[in-house]
């Protein structure tokens, strides 16, 4: 069961997963195409992070997707049960920095390609239902505010970039 919250991590609540909602210049998020599926780019948080999310989604997006992220906010979280304790998936909103070569995920080996879709049709692509929608309009508010971002129109068309 996952519950979307809007709003900070409580105090003393474990965060298992930090995920991004990396937007371009164009206004287009950054999509993981996984082999049979989509996913966000991130994963679960490290020491090496020192218990900053915003350190794990760019640790994360740079061994995934080979992406620099430029500036972060936080979004919300999904709140779950995992061995029977209640933990935090975060969601955040960023800007990618600078699109590098491609090579795979230092955990695991995979290679995943780029595809850059409109947040309209991200959340039907990853399957995350109305918690998906819900998020990807909060990335868009603060994209648009904060960036000035086109995600509601991007510039550009839906494709891939490797």
């Amino acid at each position: 069961m996952f519950r979307w919250v809007a709003g900070p991590v409580p105090a003393g609540m474990a965060v298992d997963q930090v995920y991004g909602w990396l937007l371009d210049a164009t206004g287009r998020v950054l999509i993981q195409d996984v082999g049979g599926g989509y996913n966000l780019p991130g994963g679960s948080p490290e020491p090496i992070d020192g218990n900053d999310p915003a350190a794990t989604l760019r640790r994360e997006a740079m061994e995934e997707s080979q992406v620099t992220v430029s500036e972060v906010v936080h979004l919300g979280y999904e709140e779950t049960q995992r061995a029977g304790q209640t933990v935090a998936l975060v969601r955040m909103v960023g800007r990618v920095g600078q699109f590098l070569p491609r090579h795979p995920d230092p955990d695991g080996g995979r290679l995943f390609r780029r595809w850059m879709a409109s947040l309209d049709d991200a959340p039907d692509l990853l399957g995350w239902g109305s918690f998906g929608r819900e998020q990807a309009a909060a990335a868009g508010a603060v994209a648009e505010a904060w960036w000035g971002l086109p995600v509601w129109s991007p510039s550009a068309v839906a494709s891939y970039r490797d």
